[in-house]
């Protein structure tokens, strides 16, 4: 899951483009001299970086080995997990391998043999640096998705948590709140956080597997369905409050917290039926460098941006010392289309 050599995260095309130059050497009447612009890294999968925690204690199925069914054969219950067997085991690691020759390989949690007492199980990825996302999150769910869910972030390591999304299969009995979509909301409420029903309604775990947090439905308020006006969407980024750091993160939670049903109850002669099964967790976004690195370098386990403009420190949120006789300020995509550096002096 995790590269142990350093990495630059800048080989993948940009999904938001351009300001990936932070500067050049130009001629002027004063004689050549650099001239800096606004720059970021290119957008990558930034779960190659994550570390995944999986909680409760005891929540991945195997230890000790137990049966479970699916729902298309809900009584034919002769698939097992067993963590010691590698065949068998289903450990949070399989949630980011490569899927070999279309066979799907995932983490799955003990099943609802405890009914009515919840099942109810966190997936954790912490990136110990912010990252900005510039594309849909996109989690798959093996045997059916949760009839309930919460996707939460943080922006400070994980020590306060907030609400990104609610997932059910009925909004109002399970979280209060009327469903919405997001293609719905307007340019004064991009940053909403709603509550969906799109992805938890039961069609069939071969069918449908995906249950998605919508950046790029958000990006096309103001960038257009193909999101070719990048200029509103820049400058929107810089005006609207509060906007920019909607989609800024150091970690992520899902919540899951009621299993696929199969149907509208929970059928308690054959609890061996419910669990979660993620095959795959697909976060795309860039190191956030508050425009003042192009590139992003991962080593001995951590992201750092590696900083231009006489700025430091690992977002690139503070001037170089010998550097500050005007207070640091991040770089600003405004006015298009090289931005404002905000060079420290």
């Amino acid at each position: 899951m995790l590269h142990h050599a350093a990495f630059l995260l800048h080989c993948l095309p940009l999904v938001m483009g351009q300001y990936d130059i932070c500067k050049s050497w130009v001629t002027t009447d004063d004689g050549p001299m650099w001239e800096f612009y606004a720059c970021q890294p290119k957008s990558v999968p930034m779960k190659d970086y994550a570390t995944v925690r999986v909680d409760p204690s005891g929540i991945t199925c195997g230890n000790p080995p137990e049966r479970f069914c699916t729902h298309e054969n809900p009584y034919l219950c002769s698939d097992e997990c067993d963590a010691s067997n590698p065949d068998l085991a289903h450990p949070p690691k399989l949630m980011f391998d490569k899927e070999d020759e279309g066979l799907a390989t995932y983490w799955q949690s003990v099943t609802w043999s405890r009914y009515p007492e919840p099942l109810r199980a966190n997936i954790t990825l912490s990136w110990n640096k912010s990252i900005e996302l510039t594309d849909d999150i996109v989690v798959t769910f093996e045997y059916g998705r949760p009839t309930m869910m919460l996707l939460e972030k943080s922006l400070d390591n994980g020590r306060t948590w907030h609400p990104y999304q609610y997932y059910a299969d009925d909004c109002n009995e399970a979280f209060g709140m009327q469903a919405r979509n997001v293609r719905d909301l307007s340019a004064t409420s991009a940053n909403r956080i709603i509550c969906t029903e799109d992805y938890s309604r039961w069609a069939g775990s071969k069918k449908e597997k995906n249950v998605r947090f919508e950046v790029r439905d958000r990006f096309a308020i103001f960038a257009g369905p193909e999101l070719r006006n990048m200029d509103n969407l820049y400058t929107r980024l810089e005006s609207a409050k509060g906007l920019k750091d909607f989609f800024t993160a150091t970690d992520l939670r899902m919540r899951l917290l009621r299993p696929a049903l199969g149907g509208t109850f929970v059928q308690r002669e054959n609890l061996y039926k419910y669990f979660y099964a993620v095959s795959n967790i697909e976060v795309t976004g860039r190191c956030k460098c508050n425009l003042h690195a192009n590139l992003c370098t991962f080593k001995e386990g951590s992201l750092q941006c590696e900083c231009e403009h006489n700025t430091t420190g690992q977002d690139c949120g503070r001037c170089k010392k010998n550097f500050r006789s005007k207070s640091w300020r991040a770089g600003s995509y405004l006015p298009r289309p090289s931005g404002s550096p905000n060079v420290c002096k």
